[in-house]
């Protein structure tokens, strides 16, 4: 039986017991080293601690153990009989909120904790409106610490019941809530004996059961050219391949090809894969491919099939996730990173920045601060090839980068190619999409 595995991540206010819960997940699940556990007994004992400290598995950082708060994203990988999981452990600080996009961009579901004696609040909200921009599919909502409120389903009800009715309403298709303590362990692994109310599945269980997206396999194929090949000297003075990553699809050799963005078509000759030639390779597969014909291809340039070809452009509209503490203004330039492609650009518009209380448009806000979330127009100098997000996450996100210092400013994700974004109206309509 063929084991897959679970890309996910954690996400959460400041004190909501994120580590904690990391830490019980792993430490439950025996996917603790002994020398690791040994090394937080140390660590909890020399603080004065009777039990171990069990968020110490993850925050790793000096700064974050004296703090007792993430401030980097955390991985963790461990396994059970029946899957293996990457786990991104991303803080819960709203100055840390650009970390979650780093967290959740690649991940296929997302645990949001909230406390149990403070409900949802905006950083609650501002978590689930980046999973549902990042169209992460499966959402879990963890109550925690419903050991502090001595375990009344009535205060799990009105949580479960508020959130789910937020999140819904941006989108998100999936939204499972689970009642747990970390601290005690109580349906995180192990079934709660003190919440027999509840008939749901632990943390764990979900978590092993949850049906994995698409496969990056799947339609149809992207190949960002990462490196030209082109020996100089020597019997393969000849050759000319053209390597990166597949990033989705399936390339056969025989295809019929297009090469963006200048649009020259070809075909597929060869496949050259870890030094031996196939006649197939898939995502996530790092491939130098060779075409029959003698084409002026460089590193940023895509390979697709030449009968689904994504659109060439030079004008973008996406949703934006502001990440750098300077805040991105309308006509500012910068630098547009999509794949291996950098290109320069310029913020011709910012239509409108997402008000998370209600999910109301504030339009024309001329600008977006750090840790917004709107909506960018941007017009490239060069043209570019992507896709809608909503059909490919790799293919049809891009960063804003700050050409001076090469600063990320803004991770984007393309709704609207070659056109102005969706129109806006104000109110509980205009939600994310």
């Amino acid at each position: 039986m063929t084991i897959d595995t679970l890309r996910f991540a954690t996400a959460g206010s400041v004190d909501d017991g994120k580590s904690t819960l990391v830490g019980r997940l792993l430490h439950d699940s025996k996917s603790v080293l002994a020398d690791q556990l040994e090394a937080v007994e140390r660590a909890s004992a020399s603080r004065g601690q009777d039990t171990p400290d069990l968020a110490l598995l993850t925050d790793g950082l000096r700064a974050e153990r004296e703090q007792g708060i993430t401030i980097d994203v955390a991985y963790r990988y461990f396994a059970t009989p029946r899957r293996r999981f990457v786990l991104a452990d991303t803080p819960g600080h709203v100055q840390y909120t650009r970390n979650m996009v780093t967290g959740a961009s690649t991940a296929e579901l997302t645990v949001i904790l909230v406390d149990a004696r403070n409900g949802v609040v905006e950083q609650t909200r501002r978590h689930a409106a980046i999973a549902a921009l990042l169209r992460v599919p499966h959402v879990v909502l963890a109550v925690n610490k419903m050991d502090l409120v001595d375990y009344q389903e009535t205060v799990f009800a009105a949580i479960a019941e508020e959130f789910t009715a937020y999140a819904t309403g941006l989108g998100i298709p999936q939204i499972t809530a689970i009642p747990v303590s970390a601290l005690a362990g109580d349906n995180v692994v192990e079934r709660s004996r003190t919440m027999d109310w509840y008939g749901g599945p632990t943390v764990l269980e979900h978590l092993e059961t949850v049906a994995v997206g698409n496969r990056p396999d799947e339609g149809p194929a992207r190949l960002p050219v990462q490196y030209v090949i082109r020996p100089r000297t020597g019997r393969h003075r000849d050759y000319r391949g053209y390597a990166g990553q597949i990033v989705r699809g399936v390339v056969r050799v025989g295809d019929p090809v297009t090469v963006l963005p200048e649009g020259r078509t070809s075909t597929v000759e060869a496949l050259d894969l870890l030094g031996a030639t196939v006649d197939t390779a898939w995502a996530p597969q790092s491939v130098t491919v060779r075409l029959r014909d003698d084409l002026d291809v460089s590193r940023g340039d895509l390979i697709a099939p030449a009968g689904s070809a994504p659109v060439v452009t030079r004008k973008v509209a996406a949703v934006a996730c502001h990440v750098a503490d300077r805040p991105l203004v309308v006509g500012q330039r910068v630098l547009l990173r999509h794949t291996t492609r950098t290109v320069k650009a310029v913020v011709d518009a910012i239509p409108s920045r997402l008000t998370l209380a209600d999910l109301s448009q504030h339009a024309d806000p001329g600008q977006l601060a750090a840790n917004d979330i709107g909506r960018v127009l941007v017009r490239t100098a060069e043209p570019i090839a992507l896709d809608p997000y909503a059909e490919s996450r790799r293919t049809g996100s891009f960063l804003l980068i700050d050409p001076v210092d090469g600063a990320t400013l803004t991770a984007c994700m393309a709704d609207g190619i070659g056109a102005s974004p969706p129109s806006m109206k104000e109110g509980a309509s205009s939600r994310v999409r």
